[in-house]
Order: C-alpha cells, then structure tokens, then sequence
C-alpha cells in the first residue's frame, strides 16, 4: 500500500470506505467507577475508547494513560473475555499472583480467560505511560479482583460491583483525581 492507502481501501466501485480514527480528538474519560475506597489508585487513569469510536461490538480496544502512582485497575481476572495489552510509551510494573514485572514501550502481556491469576498495571515512574488494552465484550462477563472484596457483572451498565458474598455497593459513580 502506497501512502497510507490502507484507509481508502473500497469494497464497491468509486466507494471512499474510510474508517480512519483521529484519536487526538477522542476525550479521555478520567477515573474509575469502582466503590470507595478500591477507586483511589485508579482515579487518575484516562482511558480513550477507541473501539467504541469504531462501533466494534466484539472487542474492546482502548488507549490508556496511567500518570505518575496511579493504577490500571485492582488486580483482577475475568471469568469469559480475553485481554492483552501493548505498552505505547513509558514504564509500568505488572503485578500478578507470580508477583511483579517491568514492562516498557514495545512489551505486550496476555491474559485468557478464566484464568485466576489476577492482574493489574502500577505507574512507579514519574512520566505518564500509555497502554493499547484489548479484550472480548461478554455481557455474561464476570471480573473478580484478587486482593480486595469485589466482583464486576458485566451485565449492567455501568457494571454492577458487588462483594463477594453478592451484596451490592452502593454509591456507584465516576470518581476522578479531585474527588473527595
């Protein structure tokens, strides 16, 4: 392909096909919806859903930003959907039941379903890192979190958050870096 023609492609004669994405213009959404006191770490987290954007229906594909201490996620696993991850730029530790490794630009790590060995992403480093996250939409999806009493059904929307023992929390809503 010459010239980065690979968005012209037509499927119909004289058709303009272009699916291109300018990403720069798509928000961050900043925060997390998970229940005090688990949402701390993750607060400052933006994350630019970039398969929604596509209109992708079976996989998730989002670009996301981890200042400086801040957390991906708790350390979690899912029951149905696939993830992997690509670091774009920066350096992150991953922290998994094996414990903790440094990944840089250029590293991907996987993550199959139903596989208990939770994980998350923790920025140590005092730049920003920029993570590609992927992974397959199940709405019979359920996360549990490692370390902490929670599980996320993927069923609602938001996600319903409960503990364990199947109570809800409460009080589920976006919590960003200046939130009390």
């Amino acid at each position: 392909m010459q010239g980065g023609a690979l968005h012209n492609i037509g499927y119909g004669k004289g058709k303009n096909m272009s699916k291109r994405i300018d990403a720069s213009k798509i928000p961050f959404v900043v925060g997390t919806l998970y229940p005090s006191p688990f949402d701390l770490v993750c607060r400052a987290r933006g994350r630019k859903k970039l398969g929604d954007e596509a209109g992708l229906t079976q996989f998730g594909v989002n670009q996301v930003r981890l200042p400086p201490d801040t957390w991906s996620s708790q350390r979690h696993w899912h029951t149905r959907s696939d993830e992997l991850i690509y670091i774009l730029s920066g350096e992150v530790v991953l922290v998994t039941d094996d414990g903790e490794e440094t990944l840089v630009a250029g590293d991907a790590a996987g993550f199959k379903a139903g596989d208990d060995d939770g994980h998350c992403f923790q920025n140590r480093s005092t730049d920003d890192v920029i993570i590609l996250e992927i992974g397959t939409r199940f709405d019979d999806d359920v996360g549990y979190y490692s370390d902490v009493d929670m599980v996320a059904r993927m069923d609602g929307d938001p996600a319903i958050y409960t503990r364990r023992d199947g109570s809800p929390y409460t009080d589920i809503k976006r919590r960003g870096p200046d939130d009390d």
